[in-house]
């Protein structure tokens, strides 16, 4: 029996291949045994630490999933930082509101006039004309101010006269684009009563048409409104006309008298100067038959003008006109405050130019009139006043 012989062969092993998975070699007849290798620690593929640097080569499924979830991770970010602006925008746009920043294009037929009650007589308003024009001309440079009343409704604060200059170029015009709304700044439901008509009041106060009479009914109304806390006239004129001064406020309270006893007798009551009106206060106060004289002369007397109402009255009390500066009714003129300035007799007069404001103070008497007085001739203009400074004496 032949038998085969064996053959070896000669392996070269790599020195740090692992104990584990290398193959012990017989060594041939007679050699010595070799030494057990050292043993070396490695890493599968991929795995921190391995030298071969296999965990630098990812498969493209791999390299998708991080950049998906790194875009993800950026979104996430811009998103968060947008809702962060938003809010921020939100808040900011809810405080504007709440202090009546914020405007609105508001519907003429949503807005309510009859939470307040106005100051202003009813009839025409002789001023509403130039309002219009102007408000053609360069816009309503003033939003009106009205208050969220629910259900797409609005009460008016401030801007009667306003919202009438556009009711009526609505009505004339028809073009409800351009007059169907009108600018306005919302106030958030659930201010005071109070508050309200303070806001109204102090509008009205920078007016320099408003008159003493149209004041004390505003004082004499706000404590007839049920939904108001005074009752008292007197006492509302000082919650009403806080930013007055002292003075004006004593004014006003003394219209009230007028207000109250010539109701329904006069027809220009707005009219009464300062100083007459107070003449015609205290007569009332003092004679009870005054109120029954006046009514007496005015009674039928149809067409009658402002000049010839103020005329009446100042027959009734025994003055001339102007005079009632020196009667007893008239308070003493206000001391001079820091800056040399006094209180102000202020009138107007109807003249066929339109309407005439006239303002006396000390060293100075101003009459202002539609109409451009540098056309009268320099002597006709000398000599009326000449003339008009000659009857004062």
């Amino acid at each position: 029996m032949v038998r085969k012989k064996r053959r070896m062969f000669d392996i070269d092993m790599p020195e740090d291949m692992p104990a584990e998975r290398s193959a012990e070699v017989p060594n041939p007849p007679g050699a010595e045994t070799p030494a057990a290798a050292p043993e070396t620690k490695t890493f599968p593929a991929g795995k921190v630490g391995d030298p071969s640097g296999a965990a630098r080569r990812r498969g493209p499924m791999a390299t998708a999933i991080g950049e998906t979830a790194h875009s993800a991770r950026e979104r996430q970010e811009i998103e968060a930082r947008i809702r962060a602006e938003n809010d921020a925008l939100a808040h900011e746009h809810v405080r504007l509101k709440r202090l009546g920043l914020v405007l609105e294009s508001i519907p003429l037929e949503a807005i309510d006039t009859a939470k307040l009650v106005r100051d202003r007589k009813p009839g025409a308003d002789p001023e509403l004309e130039d309002l219009k024009a102007s408000i053609v001309s360069i816009g309503l440079s003033n939003p009106i101010r009205v208050e969220a009343a629910g259900q797409g409704r609005y009460e008016l604060i401030q801007g009667y006269r306003r919202l009438a200059a556009y009711k009526a170029l609505l009505a004339e015009t028809g073009d409800a684009e351009a007059w169907g709304t009108i600018p306005a700044a919302v106030m958030p439901e659930g201010e005071g009563i109070e508050t309200l008509y303070r806001r109204m009041v102090d509008e009205n106060l920078v007016r320099k048409d408003i008159s003493f009479y149209e004041m004390a009914q505003l004082a004499v109304d706000y404590a007839a409104d049920p939904a108001t806390p005074e009752t008292d006239p007197d006492r509302a004129v000082a919650l009403l006309f806080k930013s007055a001064r002292y003075q004006k406020r004593s004014y006003i309270r003394g219209f009230i008298k007028v207000v109250e006893r010539m109701k329904g007798i006069l027809a220009y009551p707005e009219e009464l100067p300062r100083a007459l009106g107070l003449a015609l206060a205290q007569r009332l106060e003092e004679d009870p038959e005054c109120r029954a004289a006046i009514a007496e002369t005015l009674k039928g007397w149809e067409g009658r003008t402002v000049a010839d109402e103020l005329a009446a009255i100042r027959q009734q009390l025994g003055v001339e006109a102007g005079a009632e500066e020196d009667t007893r009714a008239a308070p003493k003129p206000a001391p001079k405050r820091a800056g040399g300035s006094k209180a102000k007799t202020s009138f107007q007069l109807n003249r066929k130019e339109g309407r005439a404001r006239c303002t006396a103070a000390d060293g100075r008497l101003e009459i202002r009139l539609p109409r451009d007085f540098s056309t009268i001739d320099r002597r006709r203009l000398e000599e009326a006043v000449r003339q008009m400074l000659d009857r004062l004496e």
